[in-house]
């Protein structure tokens, strides 16, 4: 019988960019794969000296505008390590403001750029109202639905978008799409946290990570019933927009 999958999962600047519980998808990937027979662990990333070795996974929150230059700042800290992740096909998840600092920066409202990383392609631009309520694409994982609140569209996206929108705002500026992908790195404005709601999302990540290690990924029995439960809340969300239930 072979040993345990031992599965690193880093999560950046928790204490900076998780207002709206976006960090906490570390925890999900986390405990989906503990189900499914690996062991698995987080490490908190609060500064460069905090970064692991080897890391199978990234996952970046949203924060406060008041977070952006000392999270940029710990971003720019460890951007060689994350670009070589990002290039050699280590799932990365940005979510809100994270994903706007790995991105080319931010405009700010109040005047002036925040420069981001350059992993992913577009930037943040000030929208005249803040948008705020439930999203909902679709997708080649079918449909996705989360919560989105953001004060800045996203242009320039110049990769694959996370999906389509169905209700909500999304990137913006009638783009008729939301985040964006390149490999297996994703920008999205998903907050939920997004694969709590989306299983089948959390698996095709999980899928990436155990075959970069030579093994296959098979989704738990706990993990199975836990799934009914997000499956309620996809249903009110989707019931509650008039949109048909997937």
């Amino acid at each position: 019988m072979s040993e345990p999958l031992n599965i690193v999962i880093a999560v950046i600047a928790p204490s900076l960019l998780n207002t709206n519980g976006d960090s906490e998808n570390a925890r999900v990937l986390a405990r989906r794969a503990d189900w499914a027979g690996a062991n698995a662990t987080v490490v908190d990333v609060e500064s460069a000296a905090d970064l692991p070795e080897y890391v199978d996974a990234v996952i970046i929150g949203s924060g406060s505008d008041s977070a952006l230059t000392p999270a940029r700042d710990l971003l720019l800290s460890i951007q060689e390590p994350l670009r070589v992740w990002a290039t050699a096909g280590v799932p990365i998840l940005a979510v809100g403001t994270g994903w706007e600092l790995i991105s080319w920066g931010v405009e700010r409202a109040i005047g002036g750029v925040v420069d981001g990383l350059g992993i992913l392609p577009g930037r943040g631009v000030p929208r005249a109202e803040r948008v705020s309520g439930d999203l909902v694409l679709s997708s080649r994982f079918g449909r996705i639905v989360g919560f989105e609140n953001h004060a800045r569209d996203y242009v320039g996206a110049e990769g694959s978008p996370l999906g389509r929108v169905v209700s909500g705002s999304g990137n913006g500026r009638d783009s008729s799409q939301e985040g964006v992908v390149m490999g297996d790195v994703i920008g999205t404005h998903l907050h939920g946290p997004v694969l709590a709601k989306n299983p089948v999302l959390a698996d095709h990540l999980l899928t990436t990570i155990f075959e970069r290690r030579g093994q296959v990924y098979a989704r738990g029995e706990r993990a199975a019933s836990v799934d009914d439960y997000a499956q309620a809340a996809r249903t009110q969300i989707l019931e509650s927009l008039g949109l048909d239930v997937d």
